[in-house]
């Protein structure tokens, strides 16, 4: 877990892990609960937390970006792209994350 927090690319890859993982919680658990057995609950504690991950992916995408000089049209609009895609970031960060934080020792 430590090798995640010692850098921005390593929080990048802990959030898209979060973010896909709150995905996977809500897709499999938390709706099937509410749309057949009428159990709310989770998907009212779930759902803004998804969203906050959501959004966290988002912003340290960009700052990310920017901070290793990532080109748009390379790196960014895949790694953003991701987010939008049901479980996306499972995929980004086996492909890009990873081979990036490795290659910088981390």
């Amino acid at each position: 877990m430590n090798k995640f927090l010692v850098s921005n690319i390593g929080r990048l890859r802990l959030l898209a892990i979060l973010e896909g993982l709150s995905l996977l919680g809500l897709v499999f658990v938390s709706v099937p609960l509410k749309y057949i057995f009428g159990i709310t609950q989770l998907s009212s504690v779930l759902g803004p937390i998804h969203g906050i991950l959501f959004l966290l992916f988002v912003f340290n995408t960009i700052s990310v970006g920017t901070e290793y000089g990532w080109k748009f049209k390379e790196t960014t609009w895949k790694v953003l792209l991701a987010c939008i895609i049901p479980f996306g970031t499972f995929y980004i960060d086996l492909k890009i994350l990873k081979p990036i934080h490795k290659k910088m020792g981390q």
